[in-house]
């Protein structure tokens, strides 16, 4: 009996640091724990003034915290996907936290949503920016082509981003509520700037401003869209900053002699307009 008092006490004695350790880690925890919740979690360390007053943290602007989120969010799904993208990754690239990008956007999809609604924003943005009402109208529709293929070339995210979403077959496009009411303006601007040449007798009748948005679209879409696999079969040459100005120029052309009269095409000059 008194061999096993004697084992059972050296053992208490022994251990004995160790658990003064665990407590005293546990005590601190469970204070830093209390003072991260009556801090909103907030763990850092923060200022203080000149008598001794924890000050408050800065607050964050809420808008732009959410132009930080679609900003990053449109690489982050540009580039991978909607399936791919990660929203642990857009979390700490803009140093917030799940949490308040859902309850920005709802969730992953809500998010992917509105980036895709923000770039066509812009792009329609820019286009209100050239005031085509106030150009003559082969100077306007000049000036909407080079646009429009200037746009595309310097922004390879937003044509990532509908190529995407026609791979879901347009899905969240249908589902916006804005996107429609964002595009058709453009739409009615074309209209107005082809009545205008015709009513002048410049541009040509029959012409559909629909089908000429399409076209314009298109040859300026392709220059971004097969880029890769277009300059990996015939090369460089037409991706340099000079050979992609000269492109610009000659979508431009294309389209006014597309539109213009017979007896206006000297009017459009060679491609140097």
């Amino acid at each position: 009996m008194r061999i096993i008092t004697l084992c059972l006490s050296v053992w208490y004695w022994a251990i004995l640091p160790y658990l003064s350790c665990l407590c005293t880690s546990w005590l601190i925890w469970n204070v830093e724990k209390r003072g991260c919740k009556a801090s909103g979690g907030n763990m850092t360390s923060t200022a203080t003034t000149t008598e001794g007053k924890k000050a408050r943290p800065a607050k964050r602007d809420p808008e732009g915290v959410r132009r930080d989120i679609l900003a990053v969010a449109m690489e982050e799904f540009s580039q991978n996907g909607l399936s791919g993208a990660r929203i642990d990754e857009i979390a700490a690239r803009t140093k917030t936290s799940k949490r308040m990008i859902y309850y920005y956007f709802g969730d992953k999809e809500g998010l992917y949503q509105h980036v895709l609604e923000e770039a066509y924003s812009k792009v329609r943005g820019g286009e209100s920016n050239l005031a085509l009402d106030h150009l003559d109208p082969m100077t306007a529709l000049d000036a909407l082509c080079r646009y429009t293929f200037e746009h595309h070339r310097r922004s390879p995210a937003f044509i990532r981003m509908v190529m995407i979403e026609n791979i879901h077959h347009g899905r969240h496009v249908q589902m916006s509520k804005s996107i429609r009411s964002l595009n058709r303006p453009a739409i009615a601007a074309l209209e107005a700037v082809l009545k205008r040449g015709q009513d002048s007798g410049v541009f040509r009748e029959g012409i559909e401003a629909l089908e000429l948005h399409w076209q314009i679209s298109a040859l300026s879409f392709f220059n971004v869209s097969n880029a890769p696999t277009f300059s990996s079969i015939f090369g460089e040459d037409l991706f340099t900053p000079q050979a992609q100005q000269t492109l610009a120029r000659h979508v431009a052309v294309m389209v006014l002699r597309y539109v213009v009269r017979p007896e206006h095409i000297d009017a459009i000059g060679s491609d140097e307009r």
